[in-house]
């Protein structure tokens, strides 16, 4: 993990900045500017907005839910979504190769000798002490992984 630590520190900086920082700035900079460059100039609007707060009120009530609505309609009903995961699936390389973790340390080696296993029955082979004690491992990697602990042993 600390060769990785400067990577996965850039990951969690654009991550925090991106989505939250940024997100932060970049509407409380709207809010700010639509009302001293925009709304306080028109007189119109003065009935309407006379302060700051109210408008900012006004922007939130409003501006929140149609974000809500907005983010499910691009979710549920837009092919943008489904093209950004097509993209993800293209670059994220264990859709193409097993995963480390309990996927390549337990659930596959069971299906493999499970395999294994299929054809010395067909065949009517008995196991070695060797296919037995490996058959025993993934059992115990399998119940530790049951129980919530993790793949290497630990809780």
């Amino acid at each position: 993990m600390r060769t990785n630590l400067p990577f996965r520190s850039w990951f969690y900086f654009r991550t925090g900045f991106a989505v939250y920082l940024s997100f932060l700035i970049a509407a409380v900079n709207m809010i700010v500017t639509v009302y001293y460059l925009a709304i306080e100039r028109i007189d119109a609007l003065d009935p309407i907005f006379p302060d700051f707060t109210r408008w900012a009120v006004t922007v939130i009530l409003i501006g929140v839910p149609l974000a809500i609505f907005i983010g499910w309609l691009h979710l549920k009903r837009s092919p943008a979504y489904s093209s950004e995961i097509d993209v993800g699936v293209e670059a994220n390389p264990y859709y193409y190769k097993l995963p480390p973790g309990y996927w390549k340390e337990a659930l596959v080696p069971v299906l493999l000798e499970t395999m294994k296993l299929n054809i010395k029955l067909l065949n009517k082979e008995s196991l070695t002490e060797g296919e037995v004690k490996s058959l025993k491992d993934l059992q115990g990697k399998l119940q530790n992984l049951i129980d919530g602990g993790r793949i290497d042993g630990r809780k």
